[in-house]
């Protein structure tokens, strides 16, 4: 079992900057894939950026390249996601999930809130 606790959402106005962390614990971090995910009001969850267990390798949607970067720190079990430049659009509810490598995302967090206003 892999625990996950998302912090950092907020309200920030269009331009702003927020950092989300997803803090893990319960299985050994650096095996793990981490992702982040979004769903806003309406919409279907989408994945917004993936980093894989060395945080060497990274994959960002690309309504979010150059704006958002997604990284990891196995010392401290927790991953990130950077996000500049916040548009309204970007208003959903975030969440970091997590698998094992050639395994589905079998672990989430309980998501957290960020809202962009225009």
């Amino acid at each position: 079992q892999v625990q996950l606790v998302e912090s950092g959402g907020g309200l920030v106005q269009a331009g702003g900057s927020l950092r989300l962390s997803c803090a893990a614990s319960g299985r050994t971090f650096s095996t793990l894939i981490m992702g982040w995910f979004r769903q806003a009001p309406g919409k279907e969850r989408e994945l917004v950026a993936v980093i894989w267990e060395n945080g060497g390798s990274t994959y960002h949607i690309n309504s979010v390249k150059g704006r958002f970067t997604g990284s990891r720190d196995n010392a401290k079990n927790t991953a990130y996601l950077q996000m500049n430049n916040l548009k309204p659009e970007d208003t959903a509810v975030y969440y970091c999930a997590s698998r094992p490598s050639s395994a589905s995302w079998a672990y989430w967090g309980q998501g957290t809130q960020v809202t962009v206003s225009s």
